[in-house]
Formats: structure tokens, C-alpha cells, sequence
């Protein structure tokens, strides 16, 4: 029930595009990285038979935000059978492990059998043709494996996508270490950082002067922007952002913004030449997605380090449903430190989607 409350209020307060975790943007870069990586390797061979003519990493990287929803275009016969496959799809992309803990543990606080590291793993097992453990009918084609590993590989490595934070009454980061404890009277979960409020105003200022501008479009871009008209019943500008959305799409903007990319293939090609250094995973391949989580609770540490939620308040769907938030905190130079740390995900999803498509077709 938590995790569905969790989903609900995701509709209550933010959806659109930019709800896609590591926005549009993100998720074609980590593709983009590993597109690049695997060129020329039995990996990319394999790869290109499971994808359409014409597909790529980066293009199909959104596919699974895309199956919840209409804002990619319409359904595709693909999608509306993977969905009815799949109810629970819309859950497979996060899990909400105490963001304080060091370690993902199967079936501890905010684990769940269809959370993004379980499906993580039963995606590499299709792709390895070992089906699902214990015997069980897989849920997904080879083809929709890849396109759950590409997007999960990027999602997993969104620290808020894993690391949750809950809140005590008083305001102040509170660790469960049973779910019983999370009583929406004495503890409440910030549903992965959905409900806990930025001043998006003064943050959105500081970003303005903190990081560099986009680099300008080629000419034909400014010219369609030119002629672009304004949607009609645009709404205006939102006073306050969730911290999960801030994580998922402006952190990307920011962090494309400083190395002066346009587009996610141009940020993968600069952060290549860069030549980082990127831990290598151990182990068996199954146990990757164990690791990438590990990974991604010591950054969302860093992600909520200096983010202080106040007092709890309270606010109302347009469903009418009455849900708990939290005005939340950040130093005036948190874009900086954010996009320096969203960069760094996104360079380790990127590799880690690589070496785990080679680990499998080596």
C-alpha cells in the first residue's frame, strides 16, 4: 500500500515529462555512453537484433517511462502488451531503501519483489536465457529486457531512486528499521523525495547564476524555437518543486549545461574523451544491480546531506486527497554540487550499461 500511495502521489503533485526519472535527456545519455562503448563488440551485434532498423541505445533508453503514459505519443501494440504483462510496471524503476542505510538487503525496510533491483536482475537473466529464478515463466521478451535494462541501468543510479528519506513529525530525517514504524503519525515517508518541497524560485536563481548557459542551437533549432507559439493555457511557473523531480531533470540540465553539451550525444562523447575512471563491477553479472544500489546510497548521502526538511504540512490532491509535505532546504550553491554529482551518475550508468551488455554477450 506504500508504494502505491507512493505512485498516487506522484499524480497529486508532479507529472509530466520531467517525471521521468534522469529526464528525457538523462536516460539518452546513459544509452548514448553505452552505445558508444560497445560500438564494433559482439555486445552491439547482439543489441542491434533485438533492436528495431534504425534503433539505438540512446533512442529506446525512455521506452519504459514511455509505457506509462501518453506524453511519448500513442501506445504502441508493443507497449499495451507489455503493460497488461506487467501491472505493476510503474513500480519496477525505484526502490525506497532508508537513505541513511549502507546496503541493499533483499526484503528489508523499503525493498519490495518489484522493486528496481529485483527486475534489474530477472531482465539479465532473460538476456543470459536463464529465465527467471525458480523456475517461474519470464515476464519479459529478450527485446523488452534490453529495453528494462537500458532505462533501470540509468534509474538506478538516480540516488533519490533508491536512497528515501522519512521524516519524523518534528521535522528532520528519521530511520525506520521496520515498516511498522513508518505510522504517518511518528514517521512518514517522503515517497522518494516527491513531497519534500524546494523554493524553486530562489534555487532556480541560483542555478541562473551558477551554471553556464545551454550552449546556443545550430540554426535550425533557433529557427523552430522562434516560430514556436505559446501553449495554450500554459500554466504559470510553480513556486515550489519536489526534490525527486529536481533530482530527475534539473540536476541533467545543469550538469549538461557545465560541460557544454546541447544534446545527451554530444554530453556522451565530451565525458568519453574525458577518459574517467569508473569502478569496475565484481562478480557475477547477477549480482551487479545489489552493487549499482549500494553505489547509489552512499550519493544519495550526499544528495540529502545538506537538504533540511522543516515541519510536516499538509496539502490536497486534485483528487482531494490530503497528503503530507515538507518545505526543504538547500545552500544557495547546492546546483553546483547536485549537477557535479548528477554528471558523475550518469557517466557510471552510461559504463555500467556497457559492461554489463558485454558481460553478457562477451
Amino acid at each position: 500500500m506504500r508504494r502505491l500511495a507512493r505512485i498516487a502521489a506522484l499524480g497529486g503533485i508532479f507529472l509530466s515529462a520531467d517525471a521521468l526519472a534522469w529526464g528525457g535527456d538523462g536516460h539518452r545519455a546513459v544509452g548514448a555512453i553505452a552505445d558508444q562503448l560497445i560500438a564494433g563488440s559482439r555486445a552491439q551485434q547482439q543489441v542491434a537484433a533485438l533492436l528495431l532498423p534504425g534503433e539505438s541505445l540512446e533512442q529506446v533508453a525512455n521506452w519504459a517511462d514511455c509505457v506509462k503514459g501518453s506524453f511519448c505519443g500513442p501506445q504502441t501494440e508493443e507497449m499495451q502488451a507489455y503493460t497488461a504483462a506487467n501491472p505493476k510496471h510503474s513500480e519496477y524503476h525505484y526502490t525506497d531503501v532508508p537513505f541513511q542505510d549502507t546496503q541493499y538487503r533483499d526484503h528489508a525496510v523499503g525493498t519490495a519483489d518489484d522493486d528496481i533491483v529485483q527486475m534489474l536482475g530477472q531482465a539479465i537473466a532473460v538476456l543470459r536465457g536463464k529465465g527467471e529464478a525458480g523456475g517461474t515463466p519470464p515476464r519479459f521478451s529478450p527485446r523488452q529486457a534490453l529495453l528494462i535494462v537500458t532505462h533501470l541501468a540509468g534509474d538506478i543510479h538516480q540516488p533519490l531512486h533508491v536512497g528515501a528519506a522519512y521524516v519524523g513529525k518534528d521535522g528532520g530525517y528519521a530511520l525506520p528499521r521496520a515498516a511498522k514504524q513508518i505510522d504517518a503519525v511518528n514517521m512518514f515517508d517522503a515517497r522518494g523525495g516527491n513531497n519534500l518541497l524546494l523554493d524553486d524560485v530562489k534555487l532556480g536563481a541560483a542555478g541562473a547564476q551558477l551554471i553556464p548557459a545551454r550552449p546556443a542551437p545550430d540554426a535550425a533549432d533557433a529557427a523552430v524555437a522562434a516560430v514556436k507559439p505559446a501553449a495554450a493555457g500554459d500554466k504559470p511557473r510553480q513556486l515550489t518543486r519536489p526534490f525527486h523531480a529536481y533530482w530527475d531533470s534539473t540536476v541533467v540540465d545543469y550538469a549538461m549545461r557545465r560541460v557544454g553539451a546541447r544534446t545527451p550525444q554530444q554530453f556522451a562523447q565530451i565525458v568519453i574523451a574525458g577518459k574517467p575512471v569508473v569502478a569496475a563491477n565484481g562478480g557475477d553479472a547477477a549480482g551487479w544491480p545489489h552493487q549499482w544500489a549500494d553505489d547509489a546510497l552512499v550519493v544519495a548521502k550526499q544528495a540529502y546531506a545538506d537538504a533540511t526538511p522543516g515541519k510536516v504540512a499538509y496539502q490536497t490532491s486534485g483528487k482531494g486527497e490530503v497528503y503530507q509535505v515538507w518545505a526543504l532546504s538547500v545552500p544557495d550553491n547546492y546546483p553546483v554540487a547536485s549537477s557535479a554529482i548528477a554528471k558523475e551518475q550518469l557517466i557510471k550508468g552510461g559504463y555500467h550499461l556497457a559492461a554489463l551488455l558485454q558481460a553478457i554477450w562477451p
